[in-house]
């Protein structure tokens, strides 16, 4: 088992307009991408339960031509809420760094 963390290039959150935030788990190349892919440890489901939502609040896609898998959730606040801590979406990504690869 490898932390996602170590296998991708990128893991990123930032903002898809006030209302959502969206995630790029991006890798160098196709062999670690499809050793992610097929393992199944990362869906739709896993991302819910990440961030305590249920699952068909989440948009989830893998994207080969570009060796990633993206994500989209609903903002906790909306962006400028005075209850919103990260503006940007920017710090949002963590949860999804320890998911653990087979």
């Amino acid at each position: 088992m490898t932390a996602l963390a170590k296998l991708a290039r990128l893991i990123r959150s930032k903002n898809a307009g006030p209302f959502e935030l969206t995630f790029d788990i991006m890798f160098d190349d196709l062999a670690t991408y499809e050793r992610v892919k097929r393992s199944g440890a990362i869906s739709r489901e896993v991302v819910a339960a990440r961030y305590r939502l249920p699952a068909d609040q989440v948009r989830f896609f893998y994207c080969d031509p570009a060796l990633a898998i993206k994500a989209s959730i609903p903002r906790p606040f909306f962006q400028g809420d005075l209850r919103d801590s990260d503006g940007h979406g920017g710090q949002q990504y963590a949860p999804l760094m320890d998911i653990e690869i087979p």
